[in-house]
């Protein structure tokens, strides 16, 4: 069964269908992002804030995330059902 994860503001991902959880600061992702978004297939969940991780997906996707590759990676490995709540993220997004 597939399992969601949230990736901040309300947004959630399947964890199956995610291949890697990447930090934005690197070169060679910060191209991969300015191509994707060239090509119409980066999704920014990020509300405007500063991105501090790349998931990419199976499609080929990038989805843009506020939230720590660490954080992002740590919630893929909960049993599921065990995700933080919704107030427990925006209290964690305002800080």
């Amino acid at each position: 069964m597939s399992q969601f994860i949230h990736i901040g503001f309300g947004n959630i991902v399947n964890t199956d269908k995610i291949i890697a959880v990447v930090s934005p600061e690197s070169a060679p992702v910060r191209r991969l992002v300015q191509k994707a978004k060239e090509a119409g297939t980066a999704v920014d969940a990020s509300q405007g804030r500063r991105t501090k991780a790349v998931l990419v997906m199976e499609n080929s996707q990038l989805i843009l995330s506020a939230l720590l590759p660490e954080t992002i990676a740590a919630r893929a490995q909960l049993p599921e059902g065990a995700q933080p709540a919704l107030e427990e993220e925006k209290q964690q997004d305002e800080a």
